[in-house]
């Protein structure tokens, strides 16, 4: 009889998109056949390094939750790490799922208490270096990539800082959705010249992911409106200043908090554009989410967005904190011809596309299936 693998990592009630990549992690491993549970968090982190919400509101779940889940871990007991570790010896491969640096702490102290030859180790990394890192994050993911037998990125790029900071094994998958797409009806197209573009600007807000520049970008091109919906990293304060700054008001709307997964449909259907203005990136999963929903995306060159978004098949790409290029592919999407062939485009790959969680599963199974290194 094959061990059960177990994934270390956040799940319902815990809110965003890693928690909600480990819960289908989770489902579509056990639709392959293997035995899984879920390791998780009672308390991931001090609330001082997250600001924001951890749960998602009112706890209503964002998908079907994991029925197999162990809430034994916390940051402040170490003596919990310790035994998990020891009692997860009987598994057959043990993904720790990375969201933050500051967890690598109590991973160590996991696979310490692991022991030798046991299960195999693997760390799925959202980000190996965090967008906005601190000095000592390179060296804690240095420590947990050379803990592990291997370590799944979704980038080339994060592929060659793994490799970097020492990692034995990468495997590579791109980042699939996380959520079943349920879509609403699509806005209608603009028909003419003058007709308003709308841009969703959607997410967590914070400084690498360019909205100051988005923003600076609208100001030439007086027929964009913006939508800014997502939990304000630090407030909304500077935001409702810049607006002010530009004289965008009226064109820019702000939604502050955490948009719930069953209010998706209805904030997308109303884009005509999604932008990702990011200054860097690894992957993004509202590349993802937004293609799925049918709407083409303005993003920068950076991390895996050229790859998630065709090399600019499905809207345009144009390089980081570049005011300028922003603002021309917006313009470029005010033409009615450009924006219905993005559309097209995007409309051929939801047809085409396969299921993207099949290569991902498969990889993990691999893994298992392999012996666990000597140490």
């Amino acid at each position: 009889m094959t061990r059960p693998i177990a994934i270390i990592g956040p799940t319902h009630p815990f809110k965003g998109g890693i928690a909600q990549h480990t819960t289908m992690l989770a489902h579509r491993l056990v639709e392959a056949g293997a035995d899984v549970e879920i390791v998780s968090w009672s308390s991931q982190y001090p609330k001082r390094l997250y600001p924001g919400e951890l749960y998602v509101p009112e706890g209503r779940p964002e998908m079907e939750p994991f029925a197999k889940v162990e809430r034994r871990l916390a940051w402040n007991r170490p003596w919990g790490w310790l035994r998990e570790g020891r009692r997860l010896r009987g598994a057959s491969l043990v993904v720790f799922v990375v969201a933050s640096s500051f967890q690598v702490v109590p991973y160590v102290g996991i696979l310490l208490a692991l022991g030798p030859r046991t299960a195999r180790r693997v760390a799925l990394y959202h980000n190996v270096v965090p967008h906005e890192h601190r000095p000592f994050d390179g060296l804690l993911s240095r420590v947990m990539l050379r803990m592990t037998d291997d370590v799944i990125v979704h980038t080339p790029d994060e592929e060659r800082e793994a490799r970097r900071l020492g990692a034995r094994s990468v495997v590579t998958r791109q980042l699939p959705p996380n959520l079943i797409v349920r879509r609403a009806a699509p806005r209608a197209s603009r028909v003419q010249r003058g007709d308003s573009l709308r841009v969703l600007f959607f997410g967590l807000v914070r400084e690498y992911k360019g909205l100051d520049v988005l923003l600076r970008a609208i100001v030439g091109v007086p027929q964009v409106t913006v939508t800014v919906a997502g939990e304000f990293w630090g407030g909304i304060e500077p935001w409702l200043q810049l607006v002010g700054e530009l004289g965008l008001e009226g064109r820019v709307e702000l939604r502050p908090g955490y948009v719930p997964a069953d209010e998706l449909p209805g904030l997308f259907s109303g884009a005509d554009v999604v932008a990702l203005p990011y200054r860097s990136a690894t992957g993004s999963v509202n590349a993802t989410l937004a293609l799925d929903f049918g709407v083409p995306v303005i993003s920068t060159r950076v991390g895996g967005l050229v790859d998630a978004l065709g090399d600019g098949a499905y809207g345009a790409l144009c390089e980081p904190d570049d005011v300028g290029a922003l603002g021309a592919a917006l313009e470029q999407a005010c033409e009615p011809v450009v924006l219905h062939r993005w559309r097209r485009a995007v409309s051929d790959r939801q047809a085409s596309w396969g299921d993207q969680w099949d290569p991902y599963v498969a990889a993990v199974l691999e893994l298992r299936d392999r012996r666990p290194e000597s140490r």
